[in-house]
């Protein structure tokens, strides 16, 4: 049996890379706080986190994907959960 493929080296690259280009995060439009690392970022919601733009639970094959990655809060990435869409700030609805 396999073993999670999020801890393995590749994944660790990706995320490496992708927190190398220092993009705001793609849900929220504001700056990451690129600062936190370590245990402290693990649980700050304005740190870091791999998010991607399709799920991984919908499609796995792009798990190691750099076109599918983007860069989200841990704060947006898990209020987005696995759904295909993204609600962006200031967004309204209209009944």
């Amino acid at each position: 049996m396999a073993g999670n493929p999020r801890n393995g080296r590749p994944y660790r690259r990706l995320c490496d890379q992708q927190r190398a280009m220092q993009y705001p995060c793609w849900i929220c439009g504001t700056d990451i706080d690129y600062s936190l690392t370590g245990p402290e970022a693990s649980k700050h919601p304005l740190a870091f986190t791999l998010d991607h733009l399709l799920p991984v639970s919908k499609r796995p094959d792009l798990l190691l994907d750099p076109a599918n990655a983007r860069s989200a809060h841990r704060r947006c990435n898990s209020r987005r959960g696995n759904r295909m869409t993204v609600k962006t700030a200031g967004a309204s609805r209209r009944w």
